[in-house]
């Protein structure tokens, strides 16, 4: 039987789609008749007193949840986020129920037999409740108390060969799509980068030192599953520097009705016959396809990857074989500043596992460098570079202005030159000047 009466969240449970209120209640009965059978390490009304606190707040419009002070696991700075509720007398069962962030396999990857594991330990020590992925792309175990935290730890790292992930002013926990292991757009293997990023910055990831939370995501091609270029500071994304492969034969499948366009997604829509120009032409964001002859054309030069044409013929179009990747910086969520996405700062790079990653690594730690120097507390990278700007992070990586840097032609008349850029200095003839400038 419930202890507490939870009409606002029952609301929840009307609608046509699986609820969470439905889940914890199932889980809090569960708990009630120990139907596990299991000698529960923290109040076996936890989650039902979540439910109390949840209505509670509902009924308030507004949270009973105090931040109560630091806690965490010895010599780690982060990956435990403190929950206390600010009820104590009224819901024991969750006077502190802290959040743990568990490293998520690269991909997402696991055997049943290992989310077996996972569960019985959080069954054992925790309140049973978990969220598969939360936005950060760790595991999140939701709910245990100070005593427990030092034994899942434990258990975790001795046992079920695993960490904690990143919270905090640190690294957070790297997040990749699952890459070359199942999609053929993936243009570099993102778990095998992510994996090294992982282990190759374990300081930073577990003892904060930055000024705010930082990220790391890698998407695979530009379809960017993993929607680094919105919610990572450096978005690792997969890309060419090649041609776009065309197969001119499926292209006419397509236009022929042949082969369903979007790998069939729109298959029982009332879609009509595929007309390749309305579709794919003349939606090309650059205007750099056109069709000659009965031949699809692309202007490989003008393509910015948007990966469209790609997405719709997949049969006919593939990304180049000269792969590597694109690095973005300064995407955020609108919590200070308002939303950023990412800007482009090194176009293409290889990505060689052969020598750790090096150029990808010396572009990472010039970053830092500059942010730990220059950055205010609590300032993301993005807003930083936002700050200070975009030339200043050019300086301070070494990393030469490039076309793709800029977004379109300036629209003003006003250019401004460093005096050691000006051959003679400012003084010097204006001959020399336009010899070397005005071409």
């Amino acid at each position: 039987m419930a202890k507490h009466e939870t009409p606002l969240l029952d609301q929840l449970e009307s609608g046509p789609w699986p609820s969470f209120v439905s889940d914890l209640k199932q889980e809090a009965e569960a708990r009630a008749k120990n139907e596990r059978n299991i000698e529960y390490q923290i109040p076996v009304d936890a989650v039902d007193d979540l439910l109390g606190v949840l209505e509670l707040s509902f009924k308030h419009g507004r949270t009973h949840w105090k931040h109560g002070g630091i806690v965490g696991v010895f010599g780690y700075g982060g990956g435990v986020i403190g929950r206390y509720c600010d009820q104590p007398d009224n819901f024991p069962g969750v006077a502190h129920f802290h959040t743990m962030r568990v490293n998520h396999p690269a991909g997402k990857y696991y055997t049943t037999e290992y989310l077996k594991q996972l569960c019985d330990l959080w069954d054992f020590r925790g309140s049973g409740i978990t969220n598969m992925h939360g936005s950060t792309g760790d595991i999140i175990f939701l709910g245990t108390t100070t005593p427990q935290l030092e034994e899942i730890f434990y258990e975790l790292t001795h046992n079920l060969n695993q960490d904690l992930g990143g919270s905090g002013s640190n690294l957070r926990t790297p997040s990749d799509c699952i890459g070359s292991s199942r999609c053929e757009w993936a243009c570099f293997d993102t778990q095998a980068i992510c994996h090294f990023m992982t282990k190759e910055f374990q300081d930073e990831l577990h003892r904060p030192a930055f000024p705010y939370k930082f990220k790391f995501k890698f998407d695979g091609c530009p379809n960017c599953c993993v929607a680094s270029i919105a919610r990572a500071d450096i978005s690792f994304i997969g890309t060419w520097r090649d041609d776009i492969r065309i197969d001119q034969d499926a292209v006419q499948g397509y236009i022929a009705g042949d082969y369903p366009p979007n790998g069939g997604a729109h298959a029982d829509g009332n879609w009509g016959a595929f007309d390749i120009n309305k579709e794919v032409v003349n939606i090309c964001p650059t205007g750099c396809m056109s069709m000659q002859d009965g031949k699809l054309e692309i202007d490989n030069k003008e393509c910015t990857r948007c990966m469209h044409c790609i997405n719709v013929m997949p049969r006919a179009l593939r990304p180049g074989t000269d792969t590597g990747l694109s690095m973005l910086v300064g995407a955020k969520a609108p919590i200070l500043d308002g939303a950023q996405m990412g800007s482009l700062l090194v176009p293409f790079v290889e990505v060689n596992p052969d020598n750790d990653y090096e150029a990808i690594i010396e572009v990472i730690e010039a970053l830092w460098d500059w942010w730990m120097e220059e950055g205010k507390n609590r300032e993301r990278l993005g807003e930083l570079i936002k700050r200070q700007g975009f030339q200043k992070m050019l300086d301070m990586t070494g990393i030469k202005p490039m076309p793709q840097h800029v977004q379109e032609p300036r629209t003003n008349p006003y250019i401004f030159w460093k005096e050691d850029e000006v051959p003679g200095g400012f003084n010097a003839d204006i001959t020399e000047f336009r010899k070397h400038h005005l071409r």
